[in-house]
């Protein structure tokens, strides 16, 4: 995932900020931010144990999918749209197929 892609997905930091969270230095990062980690990791474990082919688990946010929640978009598009309830929607969606 590019910068330009990952800056809405955390609230829209500027370049150095995003740089320095990258890094690891979240310990100034707002709440908001961190709620917003949270699920961007919770999403990449979720995918990462339903499918056992790498490929497959990093690409699958970016592939038009017929699971009603998504009505053939991809699962990225409701995560762009509508923020940390988009992250929301689609940890739950993840977490509902481990079960």
């Amino acid at each position: 995932m590019s910068p330009g892609q990952q800056r809405p997905l955390f609230g829209w930091p500027d370049q150095r900020t995003l740089d320095s969270w990258r890094r690891g230095d979240c310990a100034h990062a707002p709440r908001d931010v961190l709620i917003r980690i949270s699920y961007v990791l919770g999403i990449y474990t979720a995918l990462h144990t339903i499918f056992p082919n790498e490929l497959q688990a990093d690409g699958w946010m970016m592939c038009p999918s017929s699971a009603p929640l998504f009505a053939g978009q991809s699962a990225i598009d409701p995560v762009a749209e509508e923020g940390v309830d988009g992250m929301a929607a689609v940890r739950k969606y993840l977490d509902a197929r481990l079960n």
